[in-house]
């Protein structure tokens, strides 16, 4: 594990710019005082530059350069870096101080999965993973992030593990970042949703690269994540921009049945509700109104109900009708034993050999 620790080591601190300073006039037998009068700066001024009481200006800098034949630009880079370095050892402090803070994420989790990476040193953790959350302390993390968040508050899904939630929401947004949608067109999408539904009878083992394919061509972005422990979380959408939308799946039940459901229905949240909605999906909470129209969408995109309902009155659900009933609808036959289970006309024990597992392969988006 130990040579999977990025950058154990690195500097604490940049010498003072004065030390660099002091050196020069040494070699060239020049005092302070010579400088002073040469750059037609105080003494006091040299002396303070000299033992890092005194930064040094970009004017300064310039002086340096006529008199000493050293670029500005040297001394300027000299200056930042050691204010920089001040920053950061202030910064790394104050981090040391609320390193306990790391407790309200999965960080290890999210360090297994490659996430992040990883150090022993808690402050530099620290550090790393509010730079995955894009924020510059844990009080900013809680101001974007935190349970109170107005996107995320009124989600009953956000209450089971709220840091592994957002982690998982954040890495859905990392990775749409990479993609590149088109402008959002809903006719578009429409026909795009259309194709992936023809996706469902023979699975390939890329399909996730087909499903994000064809809905960035109607400005949507796709995004397949682990869950985190803790999170209960199967789906989840929401518009990053006016113009781009985001799905994101975790695979949380690892079947087709549930994987096609869950993308019709956060497909439907696209097509149905306003774009400042956030949807959570999880095990947790009763559902809302467009929480099952959501369902309605999917159901009827994936089993149209008047051929479902004539199905239904046969009355017959042996493995080889429903077989037949899904090829008859160009979708995959266990598509149609999840909504004979979840309507109570089968048993969850029966047909599940027509259902095709999905899952992980070595933590990447791609499944079997």
């Amino acid at each position: 594990m130990d040579e999977q620790i990025r950058n154990q080591y690195s500097p604490d601190t940049v010498s003072v710019p004065g030390e660099t300073l002091e050196e020069i006039l040494v070699e060239r037998g020049m005092s302070q005082t010579e400088l002073a009068e040469r750059t037609g700066r105080p003494k006091k001024t040299i002396n303070e530059i000299v033992k890092g009481k005194a930064a040094i200006t970009p004017e300064t800098a310039l002086q340096f350069e006529r008199v000493l034949g050293i670029p500005a630009g040297f001394w300027i880079a000299r200056e930042q870096n050691y204010r920089e370095s001040l920053a950061r050892a202030k910064e790394a402090v104050e981090f040391e101080k609320q390193a306990d803070w790391l407790n309200q994420v999965p960080y290890r989790e999210m360090v297994k999965l490659g996430w992040i990476p990883e150090y022993r040193q808690k402050a530099r953790q620290l550090e790393e993973v509010l730079r995955f959350f894009a924020v510059a302390s844990p009080s900013s993390w809680q101001e974007v992030w935190g349970a109170e968040s107005p996107a995320f508050r009124r989600s009953s899904a956000f209450e089971s593990k709220p840091g592994a939630v957002v982690a998982w929401l954040r890495k859905g947004e990392l990775e749409a970042g990479r993609q590149e949608p088109a402008e959002y067109d809903a006719d578009t999408f429409k026909r795009a949703l259309e194709r992936v539904r023809s996706l469902t009878r023979h699975l390939p083992n890329d399909f996730t690269s087909a499903v994000t394919r064809e809905c960035n061509e109607a400005g949507v972005c796709v995004a397949f994540v682990p869950e985190l422990p803790g999170t209960r979380v199967w789906g989840a959408t929401r518009w990053l921009t006016p113009s781009r939308a985001l799905i994101q799946l975790s695979l949380r039940y690892k079947t087709d049945d549930h994987l096609w459901f869950t993308f019709f229905h956060e497909a439907g949240h696209i097509l149905l509700h306003g774009r400042r909605d956030v949807f959570l999906e999880g095990d947790e909470g009763e559902k809302d109104e467009k929480e099952s129209e959501a369902d309605v969408f999917a159901q009827e995109w994936l089993i149209p109900q008047a051929k479902y309902r004539v199905f239904r009155r046969l009355g017959a659900f042996s493995c080889a009708a429903i077989s037949r009933f899904a090829f008859e609808l160009g979708i995959a036959p266990g598509i149609v034993v999840g909504r004979l289970q979840h309507d109570g006309h089968l048993d969850r024990t029966q047909c599940n050999n027509l259902k095709k597992k999905v899952d992980w392969v070595f933590d990447r988006h791609r499944m079997p």
